[in-house]
């Protein structure tokens, strides 16, 4: 689930181009990290977020991101994009929202594509966060689009033909987070919501 959802919204949403310039939200999730290594081998630049100095590291020594910023840290989002990205961003892989999406709006380049997988910041929200610069949609020409992959099940042997050569030569790795024991899962899934995880997160019932 986790790569064909990161094949089908880069691939197949954004028609990336050698040489873009590509930002993942909580690119150290499960989604993310592939996003980014797909970017990397087609030769974009790509730069991915992250809730701590440790996933920092992990996105830009292990995924090999050219660079990563922990998002915690920023006072000023936009001013933070502007910093890596200061000719703008085409590509912009969604997993956050609310002030994070804002502030990518105000960055994207002319006929930039955002990618919509998901909204981690308006989950569990009574009242979810305003988006205030979707005007840029309209001036910039972005093509923002969300989907869900379970309408995209029938690219699953495309997305098989196109990342197993890549995983057999070493060129992509992944990271699973693994919590042992079901007594554990409820304490692991709320930890999702606050960022705990690094990379996927696997609930082990029994090795046995």
């Amino acid at each position: 689930m986790p790569g064909l959802s990161a094949y089908v919204g880069f691939f197949e949403l954004c028609s990336p181009k050698k040489g873009e310039s590509v930002y993942i939200s909580t690119a150290a999730g499960g989604v993310g990290q592939l996003v980014g290594q797909f970017a990397k081998l087609l030769g974009c630049y790509v730069v991915g977020s992250a809730g701590s100095q440790e996933k920092v590291e992990l996105l830009k020594n292990k995924f090999g991101f050219d660079e990563a910023f922990n998002y915690k840290e920023e006072a000023d989002l936009d001013a933070a994009l502007k910093r890596y990205f200061p000719e703008g961003i085409d590509i912009y892989f969604e997993n956050v929202g609310g002030k994070m999406l804002d502030a990518v709006l105000l960055n994207m380049k002319s006929c930039g594509r955002i990618a919509a997988c998901g909204m981690s910041s308006q989950y569990n929200l009574e009242q979810h966060e305003g988006i205030h610069n979707l005007m840029n949609l309209i001036l910039k020409q972005v093509r923002m689009e969300g989907f869900l992959v379970s309408s995209y099940y029938h690219l699953y042997p495309k997305f098989l033909e196109t990342v197993l050569p890549h995983i057999k030569q070493g060129k992509i790795t992944y990271v699973e987070d693994i919590v042992e024991g079901l007594e554990n899962a409820p304490a692991a899934l709320v930890g999702l919501f606050s960022g705990h995880n690094v990379g996927k997160r696997v609930i082990v019932v029994s090795r046995e």
